[in-house]
């Protein structure tokens, strides 16, 4: 692979097949659901929307729907042992099994993604009740991840049908989520260019950036990514795969504890990054430290930049640039005991890429924490 950070092609909606909206929804399977929406709930500002399990008559699993801006998060946790979500968690741990998609129609994106060579999850399927109805498809991407295709202009209630209205824990404010920017997944060494491929062909994805082990490594690990957009750009979904290094790089410890390939990281898009993080890191959502020794240079690489750098010092929030501008970002630490899952805060200023500068001071940062966990 050349060593390259550049923009490869623009998206374009020209003979797109597959016109994506939006991010409908991201569906985590996690061992106690009630819990972990609380979690959500008030660390990270998500507000209550619908809930289904036994007292709406579903007497297979418990799900709780939160939304923050236009990112929906679904939590879902079964009732017994001995089913497929059951297996997921004791296999995977809390993980991301759903990536949903909002289209206009969902039939019509399953007949293309499968007739290009997408694996069915779910053949379009009808769902009714008083507030209209909803149309689901989907086809199997990386390990056990699945994209949902959702169809909703027909339908007017909380979230899906079989699911009510739900009022939460209490009461919490939002953080300033506004978008899902982009989720990363990490496959096996040797099969990064296999899901290009998947998303090139099954869904008509293009190729946005190419990082290479030279881009993206320290000392002692690497990993190589490639960043893949539909045609209006709305959907990113970088690739990543491990690269041989000198000691077991994240992708590698990921693969080691998820047990399979699957959803490293979901980037969380806001305006006012300093609100956001000052509000989560109060809640106790735990980041990655920044060595006050990346603010001693980093002007000198990015340029001028219109936040206080001594906040963003304090705060630890890193900062790139690129050809249309700069942007702001940093990552918590995984959300569950595994290390596999975490999130991205990002706020862009102009800037398309994701942080190429960053890369080195955010491998070290997860070196320390692989080293303390005596994983490195």
């Amino acid at each position: 692979m050349s060593t390259t950070a550049e923009i490869l092609s623009t998206p374009t909606q020209t003979a797109d097949f597959l016109p994506i909206l939006g991010t409908d929804h991201i569906e985590f399977y996690v061992g106690n659901a009630k819990q972990s929406a609380y979690f959500y709930q008030h660390a990270f500002g998500f507000q209550p929307v619908a809930y289904r399990g036994l007292e709406t008559g579903y007497r297979e699993a418990a799900s709780y729907v939160l939304r923050q801006g236009k990112v929906t998060l679904v939590l879902t946790t079964p009732y017994h042992p001995g089913n497929f979500i059951a297996d997921h968690i004791y296999r995977h741990g809390d993980g991301v099994r759903v990536l949903a998609l909002w289209v206009e129609n969902a039939t019509k994106a399953y007949e293309e993604t499968t007739r290009r060579g997408g694996k069915s999850y779910m053949p379009p399927t009808r769902l009714q009740d008083e507030h209209g109805e909803v149309v689901l498809s989907g086809i199997h991407t990386y390990g056990d991840t699945v994209h949902v295709f959702v169809e909703r202009t027909n339908y007017k209630g909380p979230f899906l049908p079989g699911f009510m209205p739900w009022e939460g824990f209490g009461k919490s404010e939002p953080v300033g989520f506004k978008y899902v920017d982009h989720c990363v997944g990490n496959v096996y060494l040797g099969e990064m260019n296999q899901f290009v491929a998947f998303y090139r062909d099954v869904m008509g994805f293009q190729q946005l950036i190419s990082f290479d082990d030279k881009d993206i490594s320290t000392e002692y690990s690497a990993l190589m990514s490639k960043v893949m957009a539909n045609g209006n750009g709305y959907i990113k979904f970088p690739i990543n795969e491990p690269a041989q290094g000198r000691r077991k790089s994240q992708i590698e410890e990921y693969l080691e504890f998820y047990h399979g390939q699957g959803v490293q990281h979901i980037a969380l898009a806001t305006d006012d990054i300093i609100h956001t993080v000052r509000e989560l890191r109060r809640r106790g959502v735990e980041f990655l430290e920044t060595p006050k020794a990346y603010y001693e240079t980093v002007l000198e690489r990015v340029g001028s930049i219109d936040e206080p750098l001594e906040v963003l010092a304090e705060l630890g929030i890193l900062i790139d640039r690129d050809e249309e501008g700069y942007l702001l970002q940093i990552f918590t630490r995984p959300v569950q005991d595994r290390p596999t899952v975490f999130y991205e805060i990002i706020q862009r200023k102009g800037a398309k890429s994701f942080g190429k500068g960053n890369f080195k001071a955010l491998f070290e940062a997860i070196e320390r924490e692989q080293a303390r966990r005596g994983n490195l």
